[in-house]
């Protein structure tokens, strides 16, 4: 992937894929999925800068799980790969201990009762 660095308070984040079955095993089309508002930020700017040229640092980090609006930020293509270049004040919220629970419905099996 060519390098790429956001300038300023903006960040770079890639979609996460929401799951394609239900948990009663039906299988959800495309034109019927809604696009994620989640993604993880893959790179960041330095900052904010004020009017007398101090530098704010971000909230948000690489590699943060975050929620964000249904139509924030502008959409680009890097290398054929989808990203979403926005701004930190369009970031709703950074989710934590998210990554454990993605990979446990994995494992889930069609019908499966919890």
């Amino acid at each position: 992937m060519a390098k790429f660095s956001p300038l300023h308070d903006r960040i770079l984040v890639r979609r996460v894929e929401e799951a394609s079955t239900t948990r009663g095993g039906i299988i959800i089309p495309d034109s019927a999925k809604d696009k994620p508002q989640e993604g993880i930020v893959v790179s960041t700017g330095k900052g904010r800068t004020n009017d007398e040229g101090k530098t704010f640092p971000l909230a948000v980090h690489e590699d943060d799980r975050i929620l964000f609006g249904k139509y924030s930020g502008t959409e680009i293509k890097i290398d054929g790969e989808d990203f979403i270049i926005m701004k930190e004040d369009e970031v709703l919220g950074i989710l934590s201990g998210a990554a454990a629970s993605n990979s446990s419905s994995k494992k889930e099996t069609a019908g499966a009762r919890k």
